[in-house]
This record gives structure tokens, sequence and C-alpha cells, in this order.
């Protein structure tokens, strides 16, 4: 019996820990933006339909590890590292399909689009994990992560699919595609930064650090997936 209340007060969110209240706020948003997700397919036109689903598999997704993030908090006081990880490998790349099925919506694109965005994000991803948990130098995770982020970001604003984007797609799709490459440069900006005040500088403690990627969360999946919502709405309803 003891055991058992112990383990029960270790689960308690306390009224002041502020992190874990973010981890518990964010998750219930990443479930309700899923849920507005798939409902809306039902509003689209089939072309647009694989990018709305991908949005909520991405907050669907984002919403499970939160469950598990905010428990690991809340009973450890430990950053989720691990499940954080786990997280972006899954929904980020998802993240960076949605620029390729933006475009392959409105016109024919290549599948070279895709590859390069995906290869991108798995150096970033991959990068970011060795430094922060000790398999590599915590500087040569932090310039590996930012090639990866660099090469990602060459493509959507200098490489094929921008080109692509500004000669083929309508002016609504431009625009989402616009929003949603300013969301990966400054969205996504927050984790480098933070991984150089956490993890290099040591200025940042675990506790700032992972409300500030809580609240990026909140923009980099649930906004971006409001974006692709908004194109796909104003598309279908044009035709």
């Amino acid at each position: 019996m003891p055991a058992a209340a112990n383990a029960a007060d270790a689960l308690t969110l306390k009224a002041d820990d502020y992190v874990g209240i973010s981890f518990w706020l964010i998750s219930m948003a990443l479930v309700a933006a899923t849920a507005f997700f798939f409902i809306e397919t039902t509003r689209v036109q089939g072309k647009w339909k694989t990018s709305l689903t991908v949005s909520g598999l991405v907050t669907l997704v984002a919403a499970v590890h939160y469950f598990y993030m905010r428990d690991v908090w809340v009973a450890t006081g430990e950053t989720p590292t691990v499940y954080r990880y786990i997280d972006w490998l899954i929904t980020v790349p998802l993240l960076m399909v949605e620029f390729y099925l933006i475009l392959r919506a409105v016109t024919a694109v290549s599948g070279g689009i895709f590859w390069r965005l995906m290869i991108g994000t798995l150096v970033m991803l991959v990068g970011g994990y060795a430094g922060e948990v000790g398999y590599i130098g915590a500087w040569a995770g932090f310039i590996i992560g930012m090639v990866g982020w660099a090469y990602i970001l060459y493509e959507i604003f200098a490489g094929e699919a921008s080109r692509v984007a500004s000669e083929k797609a309508s002016p609504a799709v431009q625009s989402a595609f616009s929003t949603m490459r300013w969301i990966v440069s400054i969205g996504w900006a927050i984790y480098p930064i933070g991984y150089f005040m956490g993890y290099l500088n040591g200025a940042v403690s675990d506790e700032s650090l992972n409300v500030i990627y809580n609240i990026a969360d909140v923009w980099n999946k649930i906004a971006f997936g409001v974006i692709i919502w908004n194109v796909a709405v104003t598309e279908s309803e044009s035709k």
C-alpha cells in the first residue's frame, strides 16, 4: 500500500509544475487537432485528402508521445529526450512530406523533391539525437544537425520544390508553401537554439527548455496543419 501511494503521488501533477502543465495542455491540444483534421477530410476534394490526413497523423503521433513525455516529467522531473526524438523521427518526416503533397495536388512533381527532403530530415534528426545522448560529441551532433536543416532550407527556398511552387502552383498554394517554409525557418530555429543554449552553453534550465520545446511543437505541428487545412479547403471550394 505505501508503495502504491508513493507511485500515485509521483504521477500527480502539482499546481506549481508549469512544465508538467504545459505537457498536459499541449497533449490535449494535439488530440483536438487530430479530431479536427480527420473530420475535415470529408470537406475537401479527393486530391487534398492525403495532405489533410497526414496533418492528422502528425498530431496523433505527437499526442501519443506527449502522453508518455508528460508522465516521465511528472514522475521523475527529467527531460524525456528519447520520447521526444522518437516523436520527431516520425512527425518531422511527415511534415516534410506535406511540401511534396501540396505541390503534387496541383501539378506534376518529381520524386526527387520527396527524397531530398527526407535525406535532409534524417541527417538533421540523427545528428541532433546522437549529440544529445552522447553517441558523438555535442558539437559534432549540432553541426551535423545544422547541415541537415540547411539542406532542407535550400530545397524549399531555392531548390526544385521552390521553383515548382513559384512557377506552377496556384496563388493559394504559393501562399501556403511560403508560410510553411517560414515555419520551418523560424519555428524550427527554436530547436537548434535550445540545443546550443542547453547542451552546449548550459545557459538554459531543463524546465525552461522543455516549455520552449512544447510551445514550439504547437506552432510547428498544429499551426503547420492548419495551413494545410486552409489551402485544402480554399482550393476545394474554389472549384
